[in-house]
């Protein structure tokens, strides 16, 4: 037996995944706090293919892949994941964990979600066995009281705390479409993405 290989400690990859569209600042300063809160080693950031819980249609993969990438390009620990961009079907987190773990055995794996994911964790596909193969990881921001069902509760998780930042994709999108500034609410990077292929323009849904 390999003792050297025995000792060594197991890799910590956090799994942040999101529709990105378009992926802002705080979206970046989650996936930075739980860095480091959670002590990982890599946080992968992983765009929804088909996200099944979405009414509304997305953004092409491309320009949503392209943001996160020059959204995360500061952070050498941040990976850009297309694992749910190449699949086809629904993306559900659970058939992506499922592949993570097999592909890389005795990784601990953190899932990184928001409060509204928290709070609607219940509905996703496979929530308890998807709850079986990662760490719970709930961002929380000051003075805010993490709710979910009380099936989802009684399994225990990680509260990553976050500054008080209130941004949303959905205001950037409509500060975009009516020709506001949203520079400051997306990374400096991004914004010039935005401007330059002109997405969320009202006569441009791409």
């Amino acid at each position: 037996m390999n003792t050297a290989a025995a000792a060594a400690p197991k890799r910590r990859i956090g799994i942040f995944g999101g529709s990105f569209d378009p992926v802002h600042q705080a979206h970046v300063a989650l996936a930075e706090a739980a860095l480091h809160d959670l002590q990982l080693d890599q946080v992968r950031w992983i765009p929804a293919g088909l996200a099944w819980q979405k009414s509304r249609t997305l953004s092409a993969a491309e320009h949503r892949a392209a943001m996160v990438q020059l959204a995360i390009a500061h952070q050498p620990r941040f990976v850009l994941d297309r694992s749910e961009l190449d699949r086809s079907g629904p993306s559900y987190t659970l058939d992506t964990v499922r592949a993570l773990v097999a592909a890389e055995p005795g990784t601990e794996w953190s899932l990184i979600i928001g409060q509204d994911q928290y709070a609607g964790l219940h509905t996703w596909q496979g929530w308890a066995e998807l709850l079986d193969l990662v760490t719970l990881a709930v961002a929380n921001r000051p003075g805010e009281k993490q709710s979910a069902d009380p099936a989802v509760q009684r399994h225990p998780h990680r509260v990553v705390p976050l500054p008080m930042l209130d941004v949303s994709s959905t205001e950037v999108r409509q500060r975009a479409a009516a020709g506001q500034t949203f520079a400051a609410l997306v990374p400096p990077a991004v914004a010039r993405y935005i401007e330059t292929h002109g997405l969320y323009r009202a006569a441009n849904r791409s």
